[in-house]
């Protein structure tokens, strides 16, 4: 099970689907920390701290990382953070017919709920046919879940009790990666998505909200949901009825209890971690120095796992729709937005070895692929993947080509004699991100352009870039991992993760006017394509040639990717640290010592 993938301070929930990452979550733990004293603080216990209070608890809903699921939720496989093997999960094991398309797979004996209520393959037949494949229900898993042009879904059906049958219309490489997902409990979900409301839409569109009753939500993860106090603090309790057992036949998990403390700044955190109140701190570069020195009096190890697997970068608005007659952005910019020399331009303007010098200092590279490094399908700028290093000269000369022009104070304006100015957003609370976004308005002010920069809390940001559609630029993250279809959901135009082009998603108010390039149409046809290749030599040519053209067409312009780090005091024994999944990936096998 992976739990708390450390993507430079983000967290990944499982495989499926890639989702916004904030990239403030810290992972922090203390066995007894000052600020949560309980009757039960002996307990072994694990405390992190997070920026932002979590936005829901129906997995199906959430876009968001970091998010409560890794703790709470289980699905069919899972993947080995060390080894990038797919493994059983709440399946024992399966079976693949010769044509590729038909697999069974047979579960656990003796699987539970956390209500003590048995996990049988009724949940599995209600998870997807109700709930992943229920159109009626706005879910990023079910754009990983279709397979072809006709994008069509898996038939999914029950054989006994213990063994269920998916069959596929044609071959579909990650299936067994997308088998992740969480498998939902149909004994209390079932209602919800049958009964409607006025509008008729399910109900479970509201239900298991963050005001839920904690005792409510059913799951099958190796923790439980305790207790939420909003903006405080969320509390996970050992699940009784958790599968995995140790060598002994003893229950795991081994720790007790998980606190997630929601604290306003990483600098906070840092604090209570050198003062030595928390057990763990995910090690930012302008950490990392502080920290190296104090290895040994703080009686922690920083791990390196080598490069993030999760990308960060800026994206335009491209999205030409408009909404109750009114544009989404400005006529004027999204002229500008639009015109690809004016995206290279940006590129070519931003300096990134400044920006890994002084913001990471040094423990980052260029970023240059939407494609995790460790992933097999990654194609490097030696293997010709193009790149836009410095260069302010190329910068304007692209501009002046493409119509724009420069005034007698040096400012840039378009054809039609507008200065050429925008807003990028970003989240607040985390200090990378705005130095970035500092450096980023430096940058283009050399080359006339002016730019707003302004941080906005979490969830204004993401409603903002996932339901209004009202933005210009911003910068964000996404999380990644070997498997390139987790992103099916960022580059089909349908998807839910479309960002610099969003389509409405279900339950949405609709646009009119909206377009497809023809390179995001050929590039969600090379998704496709490379799903449906089982020859991975094969696939990785088709994955090469998306990355081509994504840094020909620059949707979104990747900018550093830095180290996984993190620190960890030596009191807990099991760690096996990867970017992959970070320090606590295996969180059922960790003990602390003492």
């Amino acid at each position: 099970m992976k739990f708390f993938r450390q993507i430079f301070l983000a967290i990944k929930y499982f495989w499926l689907p890639i989702i916004l990452t904030s990239a403030t979550a810290l992972i922090l733990t203390a066995c007894n920390p000052a600020n949560f004293k309980s009757a039960a603080a002996q307990v072994p216990q694990l405390v992190s701290a997070i920026l932002s209070d979590p936005k829901t608890f129906n997995y199906p809903l959430s876009q968001e990382s970091p998010n409560v699921f890794p703790l709470i939720y289980e699905g069919l496989t899972t993947e080995n953070s060390i080894t990038g093997k797919i493994e059983p999960s709440l399946a024992e094991y399966w079976e693949i017919s010769d044509d590729k398309l038909r697999f069974v797979f047979t579960l656990r004996q003796g699987l539970k709920w956390s209500d003590g209520q048995p996990l049988t393959a009724d949940d599995v037949i209600f998870t997807f046919n109700d709930i992943y494949f229920n159109e009626a229900i706005p879910t990023d898993a079910r754009d990983v879940l279709r397979i072809g042009e006709s994008r069509a879904l898996p038939k999914v059906r029950k054989i006994d009790a213990q063994r269920i049958e998916f069959t596929n219309p044609e071959p579909f490489a990650p299936f067994l990666e997308t088998l992740e997902l969480p498998i939902l409990p149909a004994h209390t979900l079932e209602r919800f998505v049958k009964t409607k409301d006025q509008e008729g839409k399910p109900i479970f569109l509201s239900k298991w909200g963050v005001d839920t009753p904690l005792d409510q939500i059913i799951v099958n993860g190796p923790y439980k949901l305790e207790r939420y106090d909003t903006s405080q603090r969320v509390v996970f309790r050992r699940n009784p009825y958790y599968w995995r057992k140790g060598t002994k036949g003893e229950s795991q998990p081994y720790i007790e209890r998980i606190v997630w403390q929601i604290v306003e700044s990483t600098d906070t955190s840092l604090l209570q971690f050198r003062s030595g109140g928390l057990d763990t701190v995910g090690v930012s570069p302008d950490y990392f120095s502080l920290l190296k020195v104090q290895e040994d009096q703080g009686n922690f190890k920083i791990f390196n796992g080598g490069p993030a697997t999760g990308t960060t970068f800026i994206l335009f608005n491209l999205n030409k729709g408009k909404r109750n007659g009114k544009p989404l952005v400005d006529p004027v910019k999204s002229r500008w937005f639009n015109t690809v020399e004016f995206r290279q331009a940006v590129a070519y303007a931003i300096d990134r070895q400044t920006m890994i010098n002084n913001t990471f200092r040094g423990l980052g590279k260029p970023q240059n692929s939407p494609i995790s490094v460790q992933s097999p399908y990654y194609l490097s700028p030696e293997e010709g993947l193009k790149v836009y290093n410095y260069n302010t000269q190329k910068a304007k000369e692209l501009l002046l080509k493409s119509g724009f022009k420069y005034n007698d104070k040096n400012q840039l304006i378009d054809a039609q004699g507008n200065r050429v100015r925008f807003s990028l957003l970003t989240n607040a609370g985390n200090k990378i991100r705005e130095a970035i976004g500092s450096q980023i308005k430096q940058d283009l002010s050399k080359i006339g352009i002016q730019v707003d920069f302004t941080p906005l809390a979490w969830n204004t940001y993401t409603d903002k870039l996932s339901n209004s559609l009202n933005w210009e630029v911003s910068m964000l993250g996404l999380t990644g991992g070997l498997e390139p279809n987790g992103g099916a959901n960022v580059w089909s135009p349908e998807g839910g993760l479309h960002m610099f082009n969003q389509k409405p998603q279900a339950g949405q108010k609709p646009i009119e006017g909206w377009e497809v390039a023809p390179w995001e149409a050929e590039t969600a046809k090379l998704y496709i394509q490379g799903a449906r290749e089982l020859d991975p030599a094969k696939r990785k040519e088709i994955y090469a040639e998306t990355q081509r053209i994504s840094q020909e067409n620059l949707p979104f312009i990747y900018l550093v990717n830095p180290l996984s780090m993190s620190a960890v005091r030596n009191r807990f024994e099991g760690i096996q640290y990867s970017a992959i999944g970070g320090a606590f990936w295996n969180i059922h096998e960790i003990k602390i010592t003492d």
